[in-house]
């Protein structure tokens, strides 16, 4: 790769709006509106109605922003891709975001529909609603919009579109080739995409792609994350008695399906979370360079702890950013039986436990698949991929069925990268603060079929509060965040690599 010239002359580029907060409020009003009316089409992923009407909006908003636009058919849901005339002597910049939603329990959020926004200001009782016509005294950036979707990632989509507006409205070259991907599967995995990058590998190509998705780092500096974990999950299920037996004729008798997964569990870790099933951590070594990179991150521990309400944490790593840098093997959920008002005096006949694995870039999804069933293995178990029969049922006295899940691969771009030294000194000169970097974090965004089919760098640019609540009721986004993103977008699109 040729050695890439910063340029810095980033703060006379985005003089033209950043130190004239008329107009940057009047644009922040509008992509206010606009945020409104795409949240308000429901985006459930589960839902393919939901994503077409989704794309026929987005469609119809980034041609009037002078952009060429196509679907992309998939196996599963269709992407939606988008790019301005393309010129030949200019460098590509891919975007990549998406505008489908988890799904929702209207019952949990605090207003009447999580599709329509509501404005927010946070007082001493809590979040209060407030009249949109406040918005035509005054833009408190502490505001915030709640709804689905409005910051995981519906938000940036909008913020990319109205700095767009406002680079034409300054009359700003764009010194790039601009092509945006989005996708319509990110909160179920993306299954279809690997193959969807391989037959559109040249509708894509690009120079280097910018993920916009996720929050800023808690210290709300302005973040550049240079990698990503991966994930993948196992359903692990054990048995008891062919039906649920009551629990005073059988009870020390019937094996108790619970007990045996709690052991099986237990065996995977240490008391201190470590993973002690051989070879699991194999090819992870934290060196010298890389542990500075890791520390220089303002990780605020007693914050941390406190909004998680732990006294101490497990102890993969050292801190926080070097916990990150190993896989990790989390029971996501535990069922048997019956719990509550509604528990019985039984012995359950089965329980089943829900595992995700994130993965780095020096751990394989498989491989660590295969190192967990060869230690249930180890365990005394039969493993079956589908519900025993009645002959394996009398034939193994220890079963479990286990069925793997789908692999999202980790990426990891090198901290030396130009591109990402390019984007750093632009954010460092834009918000005049230092920049968080992020050797890799510790969610998943399924863009490694783009760096291993179009062979480009890629880094993610968060943009949206750190306490956005994403997946979760009561999703909200900052207004403070909706201007940072726009400034963020307008000074990385005219801002030239030499």
């Amino acid at each position: 790769m040729k050695k890439l010239i910063i340029a810095y002359f980033v703060l006379n580029i985005f003089s033209g709006f950043a130190q004239e907060s008329t107009q940057l409020n009047t644009q922040l009003k509008k992509s206010i509106e606009e945020l409104k009316d795409f949240v308000s089409i429901p985006n459930d992923a589960l839902n393919e109605n939901d994503i077409l009407q989704n794309i026929t909006w987005l469609t119809a908003k980034f041609k009037a922003r002078g952009f060429n636009t196509k679907v992309l058919s998939t196996e599963g849901l269709p992407l939606f891709f988008a790019s301005l005339p393309i010129q030949e002597n200019k460098p590509t910049i891919l975007f990549y975001m998406h505008f489908d939603g988890q799904s929702i329990d209207a019952s949990k959020w605090e207003q009447k529909s999580p599709y329509k926004i509501v404005l927010k200001e946070q007082r001493k009782t809590g979040w209060e609603e407030l009249n949109w016509s406040e918005l035509n005294k005054t833009i408190n950036y502490n505001w915030r919009l709640f709804g689905r979707s409005t910051s995981d990632d519906k938000g940036p989509i909008v913020m990319l579109l109205n700095a767009i507006d406002l680079l034409k409205k300054n009359n700003k070259e764009i010194p790039f080739n601009v092509k945006v991907i989005l996708d319509s599967e990110e909160e179920k995995s993306s299954k279809p995409l690997p193959k969807a990058v391989a037959e559109n590998r040249a509708l894509l190509n690009a120079d280097f792609l910018i993920i916009n998705d996720g929050p800023v780092h808690p210290s709300k500096k302005p973040t550049l994350v240079f990698g990503c974990r991966g994930i993948t999950t196992l359903t692990l299920t054990t048995y008891g008695p062919i039906t649920p037996q009551h629990s005073g004729h059988y009870g020390n008798y019937a094996p108790n399906p619970i007990f045996r997964m709690a052991h099986l569990l237990s065996s995977m870790k240490d008391k201190n979370g470590k993973v002690i099933i051989k070879g699991y951590y194999d090819g992870i070594a934290i060196d010298n360079a890389t542990e500075k990179i890791l520390k220089s991150v303002p990780d605020d521990i007693v914050s941390l702890h406190n909004t998680l309400a732990i006294k101490s944490p497990e102890t993969v790593g050292r801190f926080y950013q070097e916990s990150l840098q190993y896989p990790s093997l989390n029971v996501r959920g535990i069922s048997s039986g019956w719990v509550g008002e509604k528990s019985r005096t039984i012995v359950p006949d089965r329980a089943t436990a829900e595992i995700d694995i994130r993965l780095v870039p020096e751990t394989d999804g498989n491989t660590l698949k295969k190192l967990i069933k060869k230690h249930i293995e180890n365990q005394g178990y039969y493993i079956t991929s589908k519900e025993p029969t009645l002959e394996e049922r009398k034939n193994y006295a220890n079963i479990i069925t286990i069925t793997e899940g789908s692999v999202t691969k980790p990426f990891r771009t090198d901290l030396n990268n130009p591109y990402g030294i390019w984007i750093s000194n632009i954010l460092n000169s834009t918000f005049n603060k230092d920049v968080v970097k992020i050797r890799i974090m510790g969610g998943t965004v399924p863009i490694s079929p783009f760096i291993n089919e179009l062979k480009i760098p890629a880094f993610i640019v968060p943009l949206v509060n750190p306490d956005n609540n994403q997946h979760s009721p009561n999703e909200n986004l900052e207004i403070g965040q909706i201007a940072y993103g726009i400034q963020t977008f307008y000074t990385i699109l005219s801002t030239p690599i030499n």
